[in-house]
């Protein structure tokens, strides 16, 4: 009996002491497809400041417009003041006629340090961490093909991949701001130099009328 009960004994603490480790299964969001608008189309990414990135996107040809905002959180009406969870984004109209959404993610890594976390430059933190964003099986493909382009180069990718849900657009003041400030400060020492070294990278997508 004493045998037993000690074999008993050694079972269940053993047992006890040895947690049984669940799987923590994470279920996909399904992303929302935002509908083409008289033959434009929409894509989301979000890489640091979003003065800076506007202006990069804005650039380029086919691009018809570029808005400020703030995505990937889940709090609803977020502001520049108190935007919690979300990253400063950019909502980017383009003529699919012209310039592919994979040409897009290509200006997306060229414009930014693809191994910067939670930021970019000198713009530190969560607010300003880089998440690209799907909308489609197609999209999350060519974004998926593009990163592990950039991994077998030898680059840890810092950036995010969600799937898109909604863009909130800034306050007025942050539309088109570096082109209505153009000798601020900020713009003038980063959003500029970031622009040309982006441009030095990818000439062919420049549109003629720019110039910096």
């Amino acid at each position: 009996m004493k045998l037993i009960s000690t074999f008993i004994f050694i079972v269940l603490a053993s047992t006890c002491n040895t947690p049984i480790e669940k799987k923590a299964v994470q279920k996909e969001i399904t992303p929302i497809e935002v509908s083409s608008q008289d033959g434009f189309e929409r894509a989301y990414f979000a890489s640091g400041c979003f003065w800076c990135v506007e202006e990069i996107y804005e650039s380029v040809e086919g691009v018809e417009e570029a808005i400020s905002g703030y995505s990937g959180g889940n709090t609803d009406n977020p502001t520049y003041r108190n935007h919690a969870d979300h990253a400063e984004a950019n909502e980017i109209i383009y003529d699919p006629n012209v310039v592919s959404f994979k040409t897009l993610v290509d200006v997306y890594f060229a414009s930014q340090n693809i191994e910067q976390i939670n930021g970019q430059g000198p713009d530190i933190g969560k607010s300003y961490r880089s998440i690209i964003f799907y909308q489609n099986d197609k999209q999350k493909k060519i974004i998926e093909e593009k990163i592990n382009s950039l991994t077998n180069q030898g680059l840890k990718v810092a950036a995010e991949v969600k799937s898109f849900q909604k863009f909130w657009i800034a306050e007025d003041y942050h539309q088109d701001y570096a082109k209505l400030h153009p000798n601020q400060g900020y713009i003038q020492g980063v959003s500029i130099p970031r622009w040309r070294k982006f441009a030095s990278k990818m000439p062919d997508v420049i549109k003629s009328s720019i110039n910096h």
